[in-house]
């Protein structure tokens, strides 16, 4: 059944075409920097919001026209995995992400619950395998059903706790079974309203035990996933243990998982963090620990997590100059779009208008950070503005030659201290000029 209607694969058409179902950047075999566009983004769809997503916001139901939705239960379940795989081949996009509860129901027992989730399971293997689509992450959804309400691994509650360690068992097995390439962790309730009720050492060296026991369970089955961990500031939780990449690198380094562990980065998460995307993607990868994006963007005057399709080109340019320095690239990782239509485009058409726009941005942002590498735009900015510590007094600073008295008799010398100015119009200008004529 066609859920999207009668749409032909999206094709690469070039910045002429005023076809709205073709890409206007986006071609997959064009080579940048030795490798295709293809290759470099390895764009994903999510699950969640664009198969079990319904339009709905905290003061309204659901708009969303989808074909699935006059299904229920498993049909429903079995319906969903269709319209996944037929949005996968229209799009030409080779991988997906979901959540264990997005892809089948909650049953009435634990049991029942993975009795589901094996079926539904088996028709995704069925499917990938015809298809030639692959699992980019998977992850268990410990933050919808009312048992998490105090938390997951940083939960009060120890019985909670042996659920969720059940319930990432059993989706780390999944995992294995579909090969999927990366595994994530998202802890959207851990985290605390208040300190008054909150042993914070004891959630956090919870949290930390929860983490080092699935590396081992996942060591014992042979599943050799990257595992990632996605931070966020808030939004359920007032106080996310995941604020943002320096704070979650910092719980990685302190309980010795940082050798096991990434980072999957969110462009709204960085928004809520009151941080740039890039911001996020650097601290990541100067520690060697950038492995995925989510890619979307945040409503500037809205307080929430909107997760909208990505469209701001100079957001996505300076992302991709990121993960173009990556060591690697983007590696194991891809651009997953962790985004959803408006509420107000609620036909099922506006799902793929939505991806093809968010991969056309990507696509863009790719060629602009390619070219700006090429010529070394940003690169001698910086050597430039540094160049103090390439001879004297600064080369002795970073080689280690320095000490006070040295600095102190130098700075004695009282030589005229002169600055030089950071030009930051004159770099906007010049990376404007790239994204238009790049």
């Amino acid at each position: 059944m066609a859920y999207f209607g009668q749409v032909s694969k999206i094709a690469y058409e070039g910045r002429q075409s005023d076809n709205p179902l073709a890409y206007k950047f986006y071609n997959p075999e064009q080579v940048i920097l030795g490798k295709t566009m293809r290759e470099h983004l390895r764009f994903a769809v999510a699950y969640w919001h664009s198969f079990t997503g319904n339009g709905s916001d905290p003061f309204g139901s659901g708009t969303a026209v989808r074909g699935w939705d006059r299904f229920s239960g498993m049909d429903l379940a079995k319906a969903r995995v269709e319209a996944c795989f037929e949005l996968l081949n229209v799009l030409d996009v080779d991988y997906f992400c979901f959540h264990d509860r997005d892809i089948a129901p909650e049953g009435d027992t634990l049991q029942e619950t993975n009795k589901n989730l094996d079926v539904i399971v088996a028709e995704i293997k069925e499917n990938m395998k015809s298809s030639g689509k692959k699992l980019l992450w998977n992850t268990a959804n410990m933050f919808t059903n009312p048992r998490f309400v105090h938390g997951a691994a940083t939960t009060s509650n120890a019985d909670v706790f042996a659920y969720a360690a059940a319930q990432v068992k059993k989706a780390l097995e999944h995992g294995k079974e579909l090969g999927a390439e990366n595994y994530v962790f998202w802890g959207g309730r851990e985290g605390y309203e208040t300190l008054l009720n909150t042993d914070l050492g004891l959630e956090l060296d919870n949290l930390a035990r929860f983490m080092h026991l699935a590396v081992a369970y996942a060591k014992e089955i042979g599943f050799d996933a990257q595992f990632l961990i996605e931070p966020k500031p808030k939004e359920p939780s007032k106080h996310q243990y995941d604020f943002d990449a320096a704070t979650t690198l910092s719980f990685l380094r302190q309980y010795d998982l940082l050798p096991h562990f990434k980072l999957n980065l969110e462009a709204n998460h960085a928004t809520l963090a009151g941080h740039t995307f890039e911001h996020e993607l650097r601290v990541a990868r100067v520690s060697g620990a950038l492995g995925s994006i989510d890619a979307n963007q945040g409503d500037l005057l809205l307080g929430w997590d909107t997760d909208e399709f990505p469209t701001d080109l100079y957001s996505t340019t300076l992302a991709m100059y990121e993960i173009l320095l990556n060591e690697g690239g983007i590696g194991r990782g891809g651009v997953n779009f962790d985004a959803k239509v408006r509420r107000g485009s609620f036909e099922p058409i506006d799902v793929v208008y939505s991806h093809i726009a968010g991969i056309d941005s990507f696509a863009r942002g790719l060629q602009v950070a390619a070219k700006l590498i090429e010529d070394r735009v940003l690169e001698n900015v910086v050597a430039d503005r540094y160049a103090s510590f390439q001879s004297g007094i600064g080369a002795d600073i970073v080689s280690g030659k320095a000490d006070f008295r040295s600095l102190e008799a130098y700075a004695l010398q009282n030589n005229p201290i002169q600055n030089k100015s950071g030009r930051l119009e004159l770099i906007k200008s010049t990376i404007n000029q790239y994204l238009l004529n790049a």
